[in-house]
């Protein structure tokens, strides 16, 4: 028994300088919402304290020195954000809507790319090498050619979860049937209507991709890495992701399958222990008694003072009429007729302010962020989306039973008020809230600790290749078996064919034959 412990302890100190040898990591997330990036950042920095190196390209570089991490900043993709946001806050058809996310996504790449550190740090062949790249994988499929000019393993992270796209890079199934598009609205449970809609919706977005913006894709790549574009296409290099971490969890969503080498990791951003709150919103919340305070904010892309002026009036005249207190994330320092139960500020601890007992109800814009949040720390949910997935996130909310949602823009104050009177007045939305968040809660590894231990998992095994199905190698054809479809409809054909021919020619020798006998008969 002495010698077995002794040689393994042999093993683990000849072990140990491999064990704590740190990667070279490039990480790349220029989107220009900064809460792609929050969620993210928890994640690198967890890679950093555990001594790998990390290379950040993002537009948030950070204020204070990190250990063992560095920014190269790409402010220049922020230019456009605003009309993103304004845009697709705005009605417009599938198509049209498409064609200008891929426009902002394709102006996101380029200024990655003509930036001018990436180019002096990264682009230069031979300059440089990292053992690992991690990428955003959000229609900037140029950026993966970082991936081949590094010759290192590529893991993509999705900060929404999963969608026919992203399933597309790792083969995994999508079923239509129950696998709606973010952008639609819909749950896993669609009626017959819906998911014709969802279908033909997809449909859209696929056609409007192949024949669209793959091809710009596809142009900046062989522009920007042209010492690899030849030997190594971008369609080959975007289906060789070794892992996708995917910002979801089925207890948020819903049960879908997922190969091996998509892992969920929702909750990503938020820390095991709650810090406490600064004494001034500490005081405020625990001054409103047991009425309970009221959090209220839009997120990092939807700005409350950009709100019509007679709808911050309406939302003021609503939060004066209550017992509750209300916290407000609200971008300026005065609010007009701000009544003395309202307590703004321009940015809030929100999960620490979500983590506390006092707090009754979260006003959200149903961001993926903000819903996680609210299912972590078991809180009810008053939904007003304005766009993209929030529709769906806050339709599972409505379906689980922990929210509700009005239209921000046609609500009256005593919708307003009755249904944030319902949400904390009828004790079945916080208990299905708390329900939902035991399940979430009930997991072997924390989001963190799961998606660095499979990021290292990726290191130990070279990319681990024995991951990946062999689907990601197929081409649309093969993997949905057309060709066989195809095959089998020809033989099919051939025969059917075969015996219309046998069919006719021996009709035609029976009508042959009765006609040489009716002559006869006549003859005679």
């Amino acid at each position: 028994m002495f010698s077995l412990r002794l040689s393994s302890a042999l093993v683990l100190i000849f072990m140990l300088p491999h064990l704590l040898e740190g990667a070279r990591i490039l990480a790349i997330f220029p989107f220009a919402g900064p809460s792609q990036y929050i969620n993210v950042l928890p994640y690198l920095k967890g890679l950093a304290a555990r001594g790998h190196e990390i290379t950040s390209v993002n537009a948030f570089p950070q204020k204070e020195p990190v250990k063992n991490f560095r920014d190269i900043p790409v402010p220049e993709v922020i230019e456009s954000y605003e009309e993103l946001i304004t845009e697709l806050s705005n009605e417009m058809n599938l198509w049209k809507e498409n064609n200008f996310c891929n426009a902002f996504f394709i102006g996101t790449t380029k200024s990655v790319l003509r930036n001018a550190q990436v180019q002096r740090e990264l682009l230069q062949p031979g300059k440089d090498h990292y053992d690992l790249i991690i990428v955003e994988v959000l229609r900037t499929d140029a950026l993966y050619g970082f991936a081949a000019h590094f010759n290192a393993p590529l893991i993509g992270f999705s900060t929404f979860g999963t969608d026919w796209n992203i399933d597309e890079t790792v083969g995994n199934t999508s079923p239509l049937s129950f696998t709606p598009l973010p952008t639609s609205g819909f749950t896993d449970h669609m009626t017959f209507g819906e998911r014709v809609r969802n279908f033909l919706q997809t449909s859209i977005a696929w056609l409007n991709w192949k024949l669209v913006h793959l091809p710009l894709q596809v142009k900046l790549y062989e522009q920007y890495f042209p010492h690899i574009a030849k030997s190594k296409p971008l369609m080959e290099v975007s289906k060789n992701f070794s892992l996708m971490l995917l910002n979801q969890h089925f207890s948020l969503s819903y049960p879908r399958p997922h190969v091996p080498n998509m892992i969920e990791v929702g909750g990503l951003h938020i820390s095991h222990k709650p810090a406490p709150l600064p004494k001034s919103i500490e005081d405020f919340v625990v001054g409103a008694g047991s009425a309970g305070v009221i959090y209220f904010s839009l997120g990092s892309n939807i700005k409350s003072n950009s709100l019509p002026l007679e709808r911050r009036q309406m939302l003021l005249q609503v939060f004066a009429s209550l017992p509750q207190r209300v916290i407000w994330k609200f971008e300026d320092d005065q609010l007009v007729n701000k009544p003395a139960n309202v307590l703004i500020g321009k940015w809030f601890p929100q999960p620490d302010i979500l983590a506390h007992p006092n707090v009754k109800l979260f006003i959200t814009h149903a961001g993926l962020l903000s819903t996680t949040e609210s299912i972590h720390h078991g809180k009810p949910v008053l939904g007003l989306p304005f766009f993209y997935d929030q529709f769906q996130n806050v339709e599972r909310a409505k379906r689980a039973g922990f929210g509700l949602s009005l239209d921000h823009s046609k609500m009256t104050a005593l919708e307003l008020k009755q249904t944030i009177e319902r949400l904390i007045g009828e004790p079945q939305f916080t208990a299905r809230a708390q329900q939902i968040s035991a399940r979430y809660h009930d997991k072997p590894m924390g989001p963190q600790e799961t998606a660095i231990w499979w990021t290292e998992y990726v290191l130990r095994h070279k990319g681990a290749p024995h991951m990946r199905v062999a689907a990601q190698d197929l081409s649309f054809i093969a993997y949905h078996s057309l060709d066989v479809i195809g095959l089998l409809l020809a033989v099919a054909t051939l025969i059917l064919a075969a015996i219309s021919f046998v069919l006719f020619k021996l009709l035609r020798c029976l009508r042959g034959q009765s006609g040489t006998s009716t002559q006869k008969l006549k003859n005679h």
